[in-house]
């Protein structure tokens, strides 16, 4: 009996239960279809294609494919922060942030980064031996570096499309 009370006195009275709300991260389902999704998706892929065709070779014999390295890797952090700020529609929720002027302020140095890049990675290819694996990785890295500048291009037009409307509104 002695046992059976020093059990029911150490039990502790029941939980309450609470309803426990998990937060989910939202995301726009419908922003990979616009035009700007498409854009910054194509500009993810076809720089990450020219990273890694150029990051496997010999690349760092010549001092112009580390120049292609260090373009595509700067480009390409910022575009997939950019593409998950605009996925989870964080732009809505921090408005300090002016986010058509950032926009167009990084589409436009990259299309212009990426338009020498792209030259200096075709004027690398004639460094190598034709028909080799450096030689194929970096013409076919030259042929993406030029897509993604028209890729960024493309997204500096919409963003300065953008940011002329939110001026004008202003």
């Amino acid at each position: 009996m002695e046992r059976a009370a020093v059990v029911l006195a150490c039990r502790s009275p029941p939980v309450p239960e609470y309803s426990i709300s998990t937060s989910t991260l939202a995301f726009d389902q419908h922003f990979t279809t616009t035009a700007k999704g498409i854009l910054l998706l194509a500009e993810i892929v076809c720089g990450m294609l020219v990273w890694i065709l150029v990051g496997g070779t010999e690349y760092f014999h010549l001092s112009a494919l580390c120049w292609v390295m260090f373009v595509s890797i700067l480009c390409w952090v910022p575009t997939i922060c950019l593409f998950i700020i605009y996925l989870t529609g964080a732009h809505n929720r921090i408005p300090q942030v002016p986010w058509t002027t950032l926009s167009l302020c990084l589409n436009s140095s990259a299309t212009a980064l990426y338009l020498v890049t792209a030259v200096v990675d075709t004027l690398s290819v004639n460094e190598a031996t034709r028909g080799r694996h450096n030689y194929n990785c970096w013409a076919a890295s030259a042929f993406f570096a030029f897509l993604t500048t028209l890729c960024y291009a493309g997204s500096s037009c919409l963003s300065y499309r953008d940011w002329k409307t939110t001026e004008e509104e202003q």
